[in-house]
């Protein structure tokens, strides 16, 4: 409970003061954006953790491996559990270039037990034009282990997954847009009208002119001035470090799964009375043996008993928990649920209670 109100009440206290940010943490430019590479590979070096014979997609692979070393072995003649078939995936950053290195992410696709150990096998990563842009290779760093002896099994983490830490190597460059462009656009990360007219009117601000113009909640369109058309990275740069405070939207999040609630400092509730109720039905059953007593010569039908005896018990509190209609923020709110002793997990319904009410003047997202 205490852990829950510091974090609920350090958030709140944050979010409520202003501070200004720079345009670099709010927005990026459009050509400034990740592409999503997939590969397929082998692993190999796995003390029999591997895929097993019933995989035939990697006996197959395997067969041509080793066919491309000028080893002719069928795939119906591999029995080997120390390799396994994986997929591949990697970001390739925007202006990356040719020889940059890149972390790669491995997972199984075959009934392998473990990647711990393992080496993946230089494999090519495509985009989605079908073009190959970094070759994938080296030692997978796994966050698990499986062990099985006998029947038994120990496991942690996920063991077949892993990351090769830079063990992607740049082999060919995105296509780089032209230099001079009349018209940048800037992408906002959190789409919002607020935001994104601060940021045009700060820009325009800042270089003395309407170069600025918001397209829509999530874009803006920055004209190039003259003077910076052949060297628009400098343009770029002095934009960039620009600094507006942002707006914030309403919000509150809750995750049932882990009793967590998360909200800004400045959500509002309407005079709301709120009345909390415990009741507590509690089963108890008790064992007890009947023994025949007082008597010199017990027929044969006459034997000890064991009998359960079960009990029901409600209880309710005396007086249920109130809460008066003062509070205006959710802050304050918390704060005399925390007094009374309310769990969190009925804070969570208290507020799920009060937006269903209409007195919650936020948007509320249940995870």
């Amino acid at each position: 409970m205490r852990v829950l109100l510091t974090v609920f009440l350090l958030t709140c206290s944050l979010l409520t003061q202003a501070q200004s940010v720079r345009l670099k943490d709010l927005a990026r430019v459009s050509s400034q954006r990740e592409n999503a590479l997939v590969g397929y590979g082998v692993v190999t070096g796995l003390s029999g953790s591997g895929d097993s014979a019933r995989s035939k997609a990697t006996r197959v692979t395997l067969s041509n491996l080793l066919n491309r070393f000028d080893l002719a072995i069928a795939s119906d003649d591999i029995t080997s559990r120390n390799v396994a078939v994986v997929m591949i995936t990697a970001s390739l950053p925007a202006y990356a270039r040719p020889g940059d290195h890149v972390d790669v992410n491995v997972g199984s696709v075959g009934d392998a037990r473990s990647l711990e150990g393992g080496t993946l096998l230089m494999a090519p990563l495509k985009g989605a034009d079908g073009r190959v842009y970094v070759l994938a290779q080296g030692a997978l760093t796994v966050g698990g282990f499986r062990h099985d002896a006998q029947g038994n099994q120990v496991q942690k983490n996920h063991p077949t997954a892993g990351l090769v830490s830079g063990g992607g190597t740049v082999e060919a460059a995105l296509d780089e847009v032209a230099d001079a462009q009349p018209v940048l656009s800037l992408v906002l990360n959190q789409a919002d009208f607020g935001t994104a007219g601060r940021m045009a009117d700060r820009i325009n601000e800042s270089f003395g002119a309407e170069v600025a113009e918001v397209r829509d909640a999530g874009a803006i369109d920055v004209q190039v001035p003259r003077a910076y058309r052949t060297k628009v990275p400098a343009f770029v740069r002095q934009v960039e470090g620009l600094s507006v405070e942002p707006d914030h939207r309403a919000r509150v999040v809750i995750n049932e799964r882990t009793g967590t609630l998360v909200a800004g400092g400045d959500v509002r509730i309407s005079p709301v009375a709120v009345v909390v109720g415990e009741t507590k039905v509690t089963v108890t059953a008790e064992t007890a043996v009947s023994q025949p007593v007082l008597l010199r010569s017990p027929g044969s039908g006459v034997r000890t008993e064991v009998y359960t005896n079960s009990q029901l018990r409600v209880q309710e509190p005396a007086t249920p928990k109130f809460v008066p209609a003062g509070p205006t923020r959710v802050t304050d709110l918390v704060q005399l649920l925390a007094k009374g002793k309310t769990p969190p997990r009925d804070m969570i319904s208290i507020l799920q209670a009060i937006k269903a009410a209409g007195a919650l003047h936020a948007e509320l997202i249940v995870q």
